[in-house]
């Protein structure tokens, strides 16, 4: 199927709300109005709709029925269920990749690990985050599955900045440099095992 103008409008949007729901910006609960974000994109309501059913595939917001769109609130329950997904999930595809990557893919994801070590608030640690694990995962070659994981860290990184709003200190992250070592040293297995527990060390932990 090919890609429409209407998509990409769609898509734009989405990511723009994205966005600023993870960052606070839009508190849960509040009501996305149609009119008002066709007028902010100059878009007609079609890409406005498609925009929220791709929020609502992510679960930053809810439809209801005669109320409209909310952005999603979320539940100490919710947040052990998106780390268990994730960890089932990314482990799958670590393990797909593996086998493609390169020096230079892995001497990227170090670099990305410095940059979060180093970021001096929650935003800039999350894209630092989020490339290392997009930089050891992309390699599995399997689309479908890594959009999957994407949704899934988009409601992980909303989790953790709804945590760290109010004060940041950037943590070391001992885990990232230790799947770096399994990784160079060819033990997938162990690379594998601390990614999993990585990701649900993040669930136990929405601080």
């Amino acid at each position: 199927m090919t890609t429409t103008k209407t998509d990409t409008i769609a898509v734009r949007i989405s990511r723009t709300l994205a966005e600023r729901i993870v960052a606070g910006t839009i508190s849960a609960g509040a009501k996305l109005r149609q009119d008002h974000i066709a007028d902010e994109f100059g878009a007609s309501h079609v890409p406005v709709r498609e925009a929220f059913r791709l929020l609502e595939s992510q679960g930053l917001v809810v439809s209801e029925p005669r109320r409209g769109v909310r952005v999603a609130s979320f539940s100490l329950d919710e947040v052990k269920e998106v780390a268990e997904m994730r960890a089932a999930l990314e482990v799958l595809a670590l393990r797909h990749a593996a086998p493609h990557l390169t020096r230079a893919i892995l001497d990227a994801a170090e670099a990305a690990t410095q940059a979060g070590d180093k970021a001096a608030d929650v935003q800039t640690w999350d894209e630092a985050n989020r490339s290392f694990h997009r930089l050891i995962l992309a390699p599995c070659g399997m689309p479908r599955l890594l959009r999957a994981i994407d949704d899934l860290q988009m409601a992980s990184a909303r989790l953790l900045f709804s945590g760290w709003r109010a004060e940041w200190e950037a943590p070391t992250d001992r885990d990232h440099r230790a799947i770096l070592v399994a990784l160079r040293a060819g033990d997938v297995e162990q690379a594998a095992a601390v990614l999993g527990r990585h990701v649900q060390w993040v669930g136990k932990n929405p601080r």
